[in-house]
């Protein structure tokens, strides 16, 4: 199983898994968070981020999600990458996250692919007729 990281400004993480944790009647396993405040230092920060990677990682290696690209825990994720074992992905949102823990048993560049499809296929536009479907 691939371990899940999410790096994400102040408490996001925990409320992502909070969620995350009622959508599939169950906490996770291997689904851990950091969350990066307004006055932490991501140099101090980034060892303990490997400690969790590290921890997450129990042979098929670790998803690292995160919030915004380019913004501060999307940075320390670009730090934590080995191409083919730990990835990262940027955007994370609570279809993405629900999207990787449900396909995270496979390979990890085939669970980037979800987790890219995960997160925009559930934004949607509301619409009248996109909601007919759910009378």
């Amino acid at each position: 199983m691939i371990g899940i990281l999410i790096i994400a400004h102040g408490t996001l993480g925990e409320s992502l898994i909070h969620c995350a944790s009622h959508v599939m009647g169950t906490r996770p396993p291997l689904l851990k968070q950091l969350g990066i405040g307004t006055h932490d230092d991501p140099a101090a920060m980034l060892p303990q981020a490997q400690q969790l990677v590290d921890e997450l990682d129990e042979g098929n290696g670790v998803l690292i999600l995160s919030d915004i690209y380019g913004a501060t825990p999307c940075n320390m994720v670009g730090k934590l990458l080995k191409p083919g074992r730990v990835e990262g992905v940027a955007g994370v949102n609570l279809p993405m996250l629900v999207r990787t823990l449900t396909y995270r048993n496979g390979d990890i560049q085939l669970l980037v692919q979800k987790a890219l499809s995960g997160g925009s296929e559930g934004v949607i536009h509301f619409t009248e007729e996109a909601c007919k479907h759910h009378d």
